[in-house]
């Protein structure tokens, strides 16, 4: 039984299976399906359905799953995929079962006209030219997320890393179209694989700055207050995946450097290998401002713990346009990012920046730990200002329609 909010499981007819339709088929592989619980692809997939416009696109998503489900979210098409549990290569194994699913279901109907393949990441690199012939010989195009540097991430070894590379390569020279979330990895798709001549097209990841729906008030978030021991405007933030290059180690270093007395609050899925390493690295649980204080999942009651945070720390340096930078923009005024081109990109002059070189963030952290109260609410006006602008969801779903929608002999 598939359990969520707008979900209804999907009927299908076998005198009439939806052949006849003359909506642009989008099959959507690679996030790990929607309803979305959290991750970055999931919450796209779920904002791009949920905020469609044109009525003359019929979205297919894939889920990873161990059930066998077919089911309809948001108006789109779900279809459960059951993994087994293989390792690091499950994801491999994810996709190519979805994309071996969502060609057989544009076989069985073939008056559907040029099909849209919209695979997020560059997993399936070494197998994705048999399916590319499959592709084209149903007229359809293969579209590609090709996310931030896979190949970069300190978890992965050393052969796992040059599979990451050499699958992103394969995934460029056979896309028809790459659709980058960050104008960095655009330029770098171009520039690293000018070879192909690849086709790419900039639209953003997105957000909201819509305020929390919860009250300052509001028992549960007073709660949470209270059990993690934080007081509002008295703790720095941190939400992100719990992986080195997202710079813990230099935060919290950085962290105990400083003078201040406001805590500093990590919401994360912690790793208890990578947090044994940093416990090691830093001494961290000696310092009694530093809060381990576990996930959030409810989204409105992790709204209002960014917005009544001090200040939000952003040491991502792997990938493109990151969702947590987005939501902090949205709802934290003062956002210490670290210095580098995804997210000066992203913040523009709405941020403060900081690098890795020993004492930089302790002082900055002692600089803006007594900050005028103005200068950081205008900080937070250019931020809000710039989501509003470029990131919001509507604007991003926009602009995917009309790519999805443009004839597929069409250049971008």
């Amino acid at each position: 039984m598939v359990e969520g909010k707008n979900i209804k499981p999907l009927k299908l007819n076998k005198k009439n299976p939806e052949y006849k339709t003359v909506k642009r088929q989008v099959f959507i592989i690679g996030s790990k399906g929607i309803p979305a619980n959290y991750g970055g692809f999931e919450t796209f997939v779920e904002k791009l359905t949920e905020y469609q416009k044109s009525n003359k696109i019929r979205y297919h998503v894939a889920r990873m799953s161990n059930k066998h489900a077919r089911y309809e979210y948001n108006g789109s098409k779900c279809f459960d995929v059951n993994v087994p549990d293989i390792g690091p290569a499950k994801a491999v194994y994810y996709d190519l079962l979805a994309l071996k699913y969502c060609i057989s279901y544009c076989k069985a109907r073939p008056a559907i006209k040029e099909p849209i393949f919209y695979i997020l990441a560059c997993r399936v690199g070494p197998f994705i030219g048999h399916y590319k012939k499959q592709i084209e010989k149903l007229g359809g195009k293969l579209y590609v997320n090709p996310d931030g540097h896979e190949w970069k991430r300190a978890k992965w070894n050393a052969p796992i890393r040059r599979y990451w590379k050499l699958s992103e390569k394969l995934m460029v020279k056979h896309a028809d179209l790459l659709i980058c979330d960050s104008k960095n990895i655009e330029k770098y798709i171009q520039n690293d694989y000018k070879q192909y001549q690849p086709r790419t097209k900039f639209i953003a990841y997105g957000s909201d700055t819509e305020p929390s729906k919860l009250m300052d008030d509001d028992s549960k978030f007073k709660s949470w207050l209270e059990e993690k021991q934080l007081k509002s405007k008295s703790y720095y933030l941190v939400v992100g995946r719990f992986v080195p290059e997202n710079n813990y180690e230099t935060m919290i270093l950085e962290y105990m450097k400083s003078k201040t007395k406001k805590s500093f609050a990590l919401i994360t899925n912690v790793s208890e290998k990578f947090l044994e390493e940093l416990k090691i690295k830093t001494g961290f649980d000696k310092d009694p401002r530093i809060k381990f204080v576990g996930t959030v999942y409810d989204q409105e009651l992790l709204k209002k713990i960014r917005e009544h945070a001090y200040g939000y720390f952003h040491g991502h340096e792997v990938g493109g346009t990151n969702p947590s930078l987005l939501e902090a923009l949205g709802s934290t005024d003062l956002n210490l990012l670290l210095d580098v081109g995804f997210n000066q990109e992203v913040a523009e002059n709405g941020a403060i920046y900081w690098n890795k070189e020993k004492g930089n963030l302790a002082n900055l952290i002692d600089r803006v730990d007594n900050m005028d109260s103005s200068d950081i609410a205008s900080l937070g006006v250019i931020a809000k200002k710039r989501i509003c602008d470029w990131y919001s969801w509507e604007h991003i779903v926009d602009e995917y329609e009309k790519v999805f929608l443009k004839s597929l002999k069409t250049d971008y």
